[in-house]
């Protein structure tokens, strides 16, 4: 790659990264500019999650010092999202290129217009209620745990395939656990953290990383994700929700716009 392509990816991160922590959807800007910049889709595929895996250490690090992050909780739901993971990546790697790019592309389409539906807005005007306090409300229970876990399993599944859009995911489901937007986004990166260790080994054992291209991407999620991180405590709940509804409005006029 010329140097200029460096930048590229080390600026793209940069956007990337704050937006991923803030509400999700950064890959769906740096995963087509790897495949722009030469890299078949698969090996941009396991590539980005360099810059996933340094973006998210460095969130995850900003969440804690704030003092918003539940770690038990999101351990437990970073289990069946990990198990979700390695089916995901698994499938990512059997995955024909050119059959990748249409999936990609499907996805981008699919995910902009489900976030405009706006699924989050019923869950966030329960987001006050703890998981404990649904259950005795009778609300909860064993079906409600069952639910959570499959969620996490399926966004986990998600996020080893392609990751572009699964903050998103990952924030319904937290919602739907009875977190709020700030602490969900701290869970929601600390899942993303602990099932990308495992997704980029596997696509690294493949073959299926560049690891320069990636760094320099890393360089950039890195930063922006601790900008990311000061935005959601500093701003809260709602200036985060806000986020989420331009950022999905930006991605729809991409895609209108090609």
């Amino acid at each position: 790659m010329h140097w200029i392509a460096y930048v590229g990816l080390f600026a793209a991160g940069l956007v990337a990264g704050t937006l991923n922590v803030v509400a999700g959807g950064g890959s769906f800007l740096t995963l087509p500019l790897l495949i722009f910049f030469g890299l078949p889709p698969s090996v941009a595929n396991g590539t980005n999650r360099v810059g996933i895996l340094f973006q998210n250490l460095g969130a995850v690090a900003g969440f804690h010092r704030h003092g918003v992050l539940d770690w038990r909780g999101a351990v437990s739901a970073a289990v069946p999202a990990t198990v979700g993971a390695a089916f995901g990546t698994w499938v990512a790697l059997v995955v024909e290129d050119d059959s990748f790019k249409k999936v990609l592309a499907f996805l981008m389409v699919t995910i902009s217009l489900w976030t405009l539906i706006d699924p989050l807005k019923a869950m966030t005007a329960r987001s006050g209620q703890s998981l404990a306090e649904r259950g005795r409300m009778g609300k909860g229970g064993n079906g409600h745990r069952l639910l959570l876990l499959l969620g996490f399993f399926a966004v986990g599944g998600y996020g080893g395939f392609v990751q572009a859009g699964a903050g998103f995911f990952i924030l319904a489901v937290t919602t739907l656990a009875g977190s709020d937007l700030v602490r969900g986004n701290a869970v929601k990166v600390t899942i993303v953290l602990i099932f990308t260790v495992l997704s980029l080994a596997i696509f690294a054992a493949n073959g299926k990383v560049e690891w320069l291209p990636g760094l320099a991407l890393a360089a950039g999620t890195l930063l922006g994700g601790q900008i990311g991180v000061r935005l959601t405590v500093l701003k809260g709940h709602r200036w985060v929700k806000m986020v989420v509804t331009v950022a999905v409005i930006a991605f729809a006029i991409k895609l209108w716009l090609g």
